[in-house]
Formats: C-alpha cells, structure tokens, sequence
C-alpha cells in the first residue's frame, strides 16, 4: 500500500514541463504521512529531482523506499547512486536529519530510547537532543530512563535551564520521577548558586514521598563544605545518621577540609585518630584532605611525610594530590620543588591539568623567568598530548605576555584549529587566565563566546569576571558584578566572592568600604577565610593611619 502511495505522489508530482522545486516539495510533504519512510526523500532536495527525473512514468522500487541510507553526521548517501551528485547534507538548505538508521530503517520506539540512552553516557548531548526533537515530531515520547539520562548529561555540562525544562516535561507527562533526577537538578542550581531552587527541589522530592539517598545528602554537604559553614554541614551528617547512613570516606575528607578552611588545622588532622578508633582505613579522599591541610598551613614537610606513607600503605596518587602538592609549593615560592613534583607526576603516567600548569607559570612569570615557561610548555606538548598540549600553549602566551594570544578571539580560534573541545571547563581556564592578568576586557570577550556556544554563565565564571575587574583595581564594575551575583545567588555560595571584592576596593583605594564588606560576609553565613582577615587587617591599619595624620594636622 505504501508503495502505491509512493508511485502516486511521485507520478502526480512529474509535471510536463519543469516546475519549481519548491512548489514540488510544499506538495510531497502536504501528501505524504510524516511517519512514512519517504520522509528520507524529501529530506534532500537533489536526491528528490534524481528520484522523479529517473523515475518518469514508473513507480519506485520498494527496496530503493526502504533502504534509503543516512549516515549519523548527516550526509545523504542516496546521492552517490546513479544520477551521481555530490549533495552534502550541511550544503542544503531544506534538510532535515531523517528519521531512521543507517540501513534506512525506521527507528522503533525502543531504538529511539537505546539511542538516546547511548549518546547521552558518551556525552553527545545535543545529538541526543536532536533525536529527541525528532521522536517527539513523530508524536512518541522517550521513557523515564530516557529522560533521566536526558537530565543527568545536560546537568553535566551546565545546561541547566534545559535539564530543569526537560524534568518538568517529564513530570507533566505522569512520570514519577527517580530520586537520581532530583539530585541532579539539585546539583546543578547549587552549582550555580541558586539554594532557593534547590531548597524547592527538596520541598518536591519530600512532597512526593521519595527518600534521600547518600548521593543526595553528599551534595548538600559538599555544598555546605565549599561555602565554609560548619554549623549547616554538621546538620547534614547528624541527618545522614538518622536516617542510617554512617560516615565514609567523603564525608571524613569534607569535614577535615572544613576544619582546615576554618582555620582549625590541628582538630583537622586529629580527626585522622578518630578515623582509626572507629576501624575505618584512610584511603585516597582522606589522605589528600590531609596533605592539603598540612600545606595550606605551612607545614610542607609534614606533607610530605603524609604523602610517602601514602605510598608506602600502597595507596598511589591521583591528580589531587600532585595539584595540592604542587600548588602549595608554589604558594610558599618554593617553585623548583613545585617544577620537579610537575615533572615526577607526568612521569607515573598523570597528565596535569591546566589549573596547576597556570599556577606554576604564573609564579615563573612573577619571577620573569619566559624561558622556563616556554620550555615547560613545549615539553608537555612534546609528550603527545597535541589538543591539550595546545591549551598550555595558550596559556603559556597569555602569562609569558609574548602577545601573540593577547585577543580573546585569536585565543579561542586557535584551540578550535587544533581540534580542541570548547568546554565550559576550558573556555573558565582560559577566562581565569585573562582575568588574572587583569585583561578585563578578554576575560568579557571570552564569556561571550562562551554565551555564543550555548554555554550558560553560572557562579564560578561570574568570580572569574569579578576577579578580572579586582585585579585592574575597576571596582565599580566589580561592584556591579557584585550585585549581579547577590541578585542572583542569595545567599552567595563562597566567601571568595566577598574576599574578591574587598581586593577590587584595596587596589582602587577605597579602604572606608573594606570593612563593611567583611561584616556582609559574616552576616551572610560565610566564614571569612584567612587572606580575608589579612586584607580587613591592612585596611584597617590604613584608615587607622589616616585618622592619626588627620588629628595631628587639625590645630
């Protein structure tokens, strides 16, 4: 039946005289079904005139209905049969991704699930997108597995908007969602520091009767952690006990962090005895909480002590302890030690990342030594890592002030010359890089190319933009990014945002401002960190100055 249908819609549409192709096409789509398997051939407006051209007064074969291949990125193979043309799928204006498999099967509702599911663990999220534009043309829905795979890959790559629009379809469709989804969505708006949808997320997830699970209350805590509030995190883990879930290995390196935020190191590492009375092992989380505590403090060769028997229990380390070890050795200017940890680690197989590599060339750049930053950079590359060895290049540019990168565009054409996937992770690094050196502008430019690419800002880049403004000592637009933030964000989710705003009105001079902006911080609930203390303390001593000097001039 569907072949008679085919044969009289192509006979009807093969004119006497030529019309226009678009005049053909409107009345192919108006007749055809959208399910059926010519939607391949309307797909493509050249295959559309080599089908009615040969086809005449002759119906087509069913088998050439059927198999009408189509490759995943979108080329139409139907044109390399006879009459040949060398029509791309990107080429042509009326195309659209049809829906079927590559031996030109229509997808069934199962297929369409599984492929969805497939792309969303690989992480091809838009085209798991796309496949479900094209399910929900065809009138059908994705099941709940879906749909949570859906969530859980657009959370991931902070596409949060969509993953929120994505779960309130899903529960407007009936389906009772699973409590993977909630903590999803709950990730992502504390991510962005949005606590107010977060808390409507667990009000929902308490509505509905659905239980907690440790993932969720591993997230509120890992939240609490970050913005330093020891009160809230303690009230997490005496819940998580309540309702049987013992303290592991995470919640132990979150509290031993905390501690250490708070300044409270020794009670940090006491917390180690604890661990062992109660039979538990230290396994990589708690030792890397250790060591980091022991270097945000000073104590370099206690951290060191930690880190060999590390390795001597036969626990190896991953990227975090070489990062902590590295970054720290560089913090108190011990930077050979910090090069010869640098290499040590890429020689057991680790790759650093680029937040280690800007720490260790911002700290040559400090010290004028291009040379070495150069070299550095050149050696990473030389190891094989083409695309990423390209990111260090870049960085290296940037700090090594050689100017070739000094444009946010050039930057970013760059990488993408080099096959380089344009993350949120990477375009944060290369912003950051921007920012530090004070390049208000770039770090802007680079946030909107960001934008560009469907990335959405969240709290992390708009510390980034506020730094860069800091830096150049603009504080008025650091104000205002400020503001940005507190507007949305309530309560503001890092007591650095506060520390990089009193920074902005130290470097413009404004001291009278520096202590109202620490009390701000206190009342928001977040402890002030030490270099907050500092710079509170010098302003102080500056504005304490100033009124001695105005006393002894005043007759």
């Amino acid at each position: 039946m569907k072949v008679d249908c085919v044969r009289s819609v192509i006979v009807h549409n093969i004119p006497n005289q030529p019309r226009r192709m678009d005049d053909q096409m409107m009345e192919m789509q108006r007749l055809m079904p959208c399910n059926s398997r010519l939607a391949a051939f309307i797909s493509c407006r050249s295959c559309l005139f080599a089908v009615c051209q040969n086809s005449r007064d002759n119906w087509i074969p069913r088998s050439s209905v059927v198999n009408v291949p189509f490759s995943r990125s979108g080329t139409c193979k139907l044109c390399l049969n006879p009459p040949k043309c060398s029509n791309d799928a990107n080429n042509c204006s009326n195309f659209v991704q049809p829906f079927g498999r590559e031996d030109g099967e229509e997808l069934s509702y199962i297929s369409f699930n599984e492929s969805i599911c497939e792309m969303c663990m690989s992480g091809e999220v838009n085209e798991a997108m796309s496949l479900l534009s094209q399910m929900e043309a065809l009138g059908s829905r994705p099941n709940l597995k879906s749909y949570t795979l859906l969530i859980t890959a657009l959370g991931n790559v902070g596409r949060t908007l969509e993953a929120d629009a994505i779960f309130q379809e899903m529960t407007s469709l009936g389906y009772r969602p699973r409590v993977k989804a909630f903590n999803v969505l709950l990730r992502c708006f504390l991510r962005k520091g949005l606590p107010g949808l977060a808390d409507k997320v667990l009000l929902t997830l308490d509505d509905l009767g659905i239980q907690r699970n440790r993932e969720t209350y591993e997230i509120l805590l890992e939240y609490h952690a970050r913005a330093k509030r020891l009160a809230d995190t303690w009230l997490v883990i005496a819940e998580m006990r309540r309702e049987g879930y013992h303290p592991n290995s995470f919640v132990y390196s979150k509290v031993i962090e905390l501690y250490r935020d708070n300044g409270m190191w020794r009670k940090a590492t006491s917390i180690v005895g604890e661990i062992r009375g109660m039979g538990l092992s230290l396994d990589r989380k708690i030792y890397n909480s250790i060591i980091d505590t022991f270097c945000k403090y000073g104590e370099l060769g206690e951290a060191v002590e930690v880190f060999k028997t590390m390795q001597l229990e036969g626990i190896m380390p991953d990227i975090t302890t070489w990062n902590s070890l590295i970054r720290w050795h560089c913090k108190f200017g011990d930077v050979s030690n910090a090069l010869d940890m640098f290499i040590s680690m890429q020689e057991q197989g680790l790759y650093p990342d680029p937040k280690i590599f800007i720490t260790i060339i911002s700290r040559l750049a400090e010290q004028g030594k291009w040379d070495v930053i150069k070299k550095t950079s050149e050696n990473i590359k030389h190891r094989g890592h083409h695309r990423s060895g390209a990111i260090y290049a870049v960085l290296a540019d940037i700090y090594g002030q050689y100017g070739r990168f000094q444009d946010a565009d050039n930057c970013i054409n760059a990488l993408r010359s080099e096959g380089v996937k344009l993350s949120a992770s990477t375009f944060c690094i290369i912003a950051n890089a921007y920012a530090q050196q004070g390049l208000c502008e770039q770090t802007i430019k680079v946030l909107q190319l960001m934008e560009a690419e469907g990335i959405e800002l969240n709290l992390l880049m708009l510390n980034v933009l506020l730094n860069a403004f800091s830096t150049a000592g603009r504080h008025l637009e650091a104000l205002s990014v400020f503001n940005h933030i507190r507007e949305t964000a309530r309560p503001l989710t890092f007591s650095i945002t506060y520390s990089t705003l009193m920074k902005a009105f130290i470097r413009a001079k404004k001291f009278d401002q520096v202590p109202s902006i620490y009390k701000e911080m206190e009342y928001a609930g977040c402890t002030p960190d030490r270099k907050a203390r500092e710079m509170l303390q010098a302003a102080e001593m500056v504005l304490q100055q100033r009124h001695l000097e105005f006393l002894s001039n005043t007759p």
